[in-house]
């Protein structure tokens, strides 16, 4: 017997899916745009910050499994793209498809380790791989120790794309965020991406309708890292650096607090939540180190008060279901 759609269920499917068409098109309008009005490397930072924060998203907010150790992929991928293109002379969309290459497979090693826990385990066991690495980048040669990689040369975009000129590298970092953003959005979409809801809101039920969970949660390890070594590559070639600070702990929790404050679990948020982060950062740096009591406090506020972060807050203000 064949199955008939709820055609409220449809309906709604159908709205929520127009209104986030508009919302992509009013945020690319905006972003395109955004250079006449902020500085080129500004926008640039956030849009990197923002992939990493909707790659980490992917990950817990349609998962439910809350990695520690993001920074990782981030971070490792950024020095492999940025030794890609300083040492071996690769062009900048080689140098980023490495790190990207390399987010995915640091992806299948920690997923092999760590994916059949769950909760704080699986937190701890990213952590502490994370951190592993961050000690093994202070002692590798190729790394740079605590100066890292400096001077990276952007180069030509498919031999004729100057990316020295801030214009055109701007273009190329929002070409490739559109291109990500899109991919995630479609595989949150997917059937795919509905087994990895189902499987956040309940798991053994996932289980008892065949699904193989560990699977699942595996791709969508790979993915989330996949993602975030193209955030971190991007970062590489943009700043023309790859350091200690996009593999240290802290950058882990720099992205957690960006998802958080966007809105967990929406596809918009981690945008809005990097964006507003970053901007923050930018603002604040003559207070120095208490750039972060600023930071601290908002993440409290977040957690306390608008637990479904900015994104979430006007949806439900506005009477949208995401």
């Amino acid at each position: 017997m064949e199955r008939v759609a709820d055609p409220i269920t449809v309906q709604a499917s159908s709205a929520r899916e127009h209104t986030e068409a508009i919302a992509f098109v009013l945020m690319a309008g905006a972003l395109i745009v955004a250079p006449l009005f902020a500085y080129p490397v500004f926008l640039m930072k956030a849009l990197c910050f923002a992939l990493f924060a909707c790659a980490f998203n992917l990950l817990i907010g349609y998962v439910g499994l809350l990695s520690f150790g993001h920074a990782l992929f981030f971070g490792w991928a950024s020095y492999v793209s940025a030794h890609a293109a300083k040492v071996w002379g690769f062009p900048p969309e080689l140098a980023i498809l490495a790190g990207t290459a390399t987010g995915a497979g640091l992806g299948a090693i920690v997923g092999a380790l760590a994916i059949r826990r769950q909760g704080i385990y699986f937190a701890m066991i990213t952590l502490a791989l994370a951190q592993m690495m961050f000690f093994f980048a202070v002692q590798a040669p190729f790394t740079g120790g605590e100066d890292g990689i400096q001077a990276v040369p952007r180069g030509k975009l498919f031999g004729f794309i100057d990316l020295t000129v801030p214009t055109n590298m701007y273009f190329t970092v929002l070409v490739i965020f559109l291109g990500c953003f899109l991919l995630i959005y479609r595989i949150i979409n997917s059937p795919f991406g509905e087994v990895l809801k189902a499987i956040r809101e309940n798991e053994p039920r996932a289980i008892s309708l065949g699904y193989h969970t560990d699977r699942y949660k595996l791709i969508a390890l790979v993915l989330s890292a996949t993602f975030a070594g193209a955030a971190g590559a991007t970062k590489a070639i943009v700043f023309q650096l790859a350091s200690l600070t996009d593999v240290d702990w802290t950058m882990s929790g720099e992205v957690v607090l960006m998802t958080l404050v966007g809105g967990l679990g929406t596809i918009f948020g981690p945008v809005v939540g990097a964006f507003f982060i970053i901007t923050l950062e930018n603002y604040l740096t003559t207070i120095g180190q208490w750039v972060f009591v600023v930071q601290g406090s908002i993440f409290v506020v977040c957690v306390l008060l608008f637990r479904r972060g900015i994104v979430g807050e006007l949806a439900r203000l506005l009477r949208i279901r995401l």
